[in-house]
């Protein structure tokens, strides 16, 4: 059964706390850049923070972090190593989706709450098992193409399928122990897999979960994945530095540049959002996702080979077939869980009454 939004007078917002947050943020930056003069370093890096203006629009407005445009730019366009791109990723989302996420908290916008809570448990005990375990065996190429192909997928996902995904209303609601169970084991394995390696992604995996699988309304399945991301780049960026392996160097310095435009930028993107739509930036965004693709096989040419580039067409054709079995088995849950409540409809409805033969 559907659930439709909730039709009852919206809550009352809270903006103050989003203010405060933004209040406090900017007293740091400015006490990083006049009282300790790091204002040069920041002026030197403007490029980063012009590239994170459209950033930070696209990680308020659709289910693709912040670091979707920061990692690129940094390893595609300015030829910086993976890793860095990875950091920055995780630096620049832990200011850009925290001040989105305590936006979207502030404005009382609703949330599949069930699956969230799943998904940041699994978080927590995903990333740092995947920032320990299994990110510094990742080779700098991987990173690369991992970034490349899910991306890829992703915009390919939403070019083919994007007017079915616009088209829900409200959410599925299943048992809602499912829904935690299921959002736990998003957080395990993206936490642990796509988030660790490349910085960014756990919220796509579960915006597609909840998209395809639930059949979440856009105004749910975003927020949703702005929170996840936001969570997970706090906690990758305190795991990196209390554990000692620190960020890599020149993420401080770029993140110095862009993190007071993402702080902004993420939260107008929600709100811009609300206005036009999100069809079209979508649209955008997913053509972008083609296209670095597209780009980071003809830059690692000559390190790929033709099998390679072979193999990474494979694997995004992998993936979209991952997405299309998630989609089909999203219309059996639904099916299922409406011919439920179809029959237990027909069990209370109350048993007909025969008049008596004259």
């Amino acid at each position: 059964m559907t659930v439709p939004l909730p039709t009852k007078p919206p809550l009352k917002q809270k903006l103050w706390i989003w203010l405060l947050w933004l209040a406090g943020f900017y007293a740091v930056w400015l006490y990083l850049v006049a009282g300790q003069g790091y204002w040069p370093t920041a002026v030197a890096h403007w490029p980063m923070a012009v590239a994170m203006a459209i950033g930070s629009y696209a990680a308020g407005s659709t289910p693709m972090g912040g670091g979707t445009v920061g990692f690129p730019v940094l390893v595609l366009l300015f030829e910086l190593p993976a890793s860095l791109g990875r950091d920055f990723s995780f630096a620049i989302q832990s200011i850009g989706m925290t001040s989105a996420a305590i936006f979207i908290l502030a404005r009382r916008q609703p949330l599949a709450w069930a699956i969230l809570k799943g998904a940041m448990l699994g978080s927590l005990i995903g990333t740092p098992f995947g920032i320990f375990l299994i990110a510094p065996y990742i080779p700098e190429l991987w990173i690369k193409l991992v970034f490349a192909i899910v991306w890829a997928s992703f915009g390919l996902l939403h070019l083919f399928r994007l007017n079915e995904i616009a088209g829900h209303s409200g959410i599925t609601d299943f048992d809602e122990r499912w829904d935690f169970k299921l959002g736990l084991w998003i957080g395990l394995l993206a936490g642990a897999t796509v988030a660790a390696v490349t910085g960014v992604g756990i919220d796509m995996v579960l915006y597609t979960a909840l998209v395809l699988l639930c059949r979440a309304d856009l105004k749910i399945a975003i927020p949703t994945s702005v929170v996840i991301m936001a969570f997970t780049s706090v906690l990758g960026v305190v795991v990196k530095m209390v554990s000692g392996q620190g960020l890599a160097p020149g993420v401080f310095e770029n993140w110095l540049a862009a993190a007071p435009v993402v702080a902004i930028g993420a939260p107008l993107g929600v709100f811009i959002v609300a206005k036009i739509g999100r069809k079209p930036t979508l649209l955008v965004v997913a053509t972008l996702c083609v296209g670095q693709f597209i780009w980071t096989l003809f830059t690692e040419q000559q390190r790929l080979g033709l099998s390679g580039m072979l193999w990474a067409l494979l694997a995004v054709a992998a993936c979209l077939a991952g997405f299309e079995l998630l989609r089909r088995w999203g219309a059996v849950l639904v099916g299922e869980k409406a011919a439920k409540a179809d029959a237990a409809l027909l069990t209370k409805a109350p048993p007909k009454t025969e008049l008596p033969q004259s």
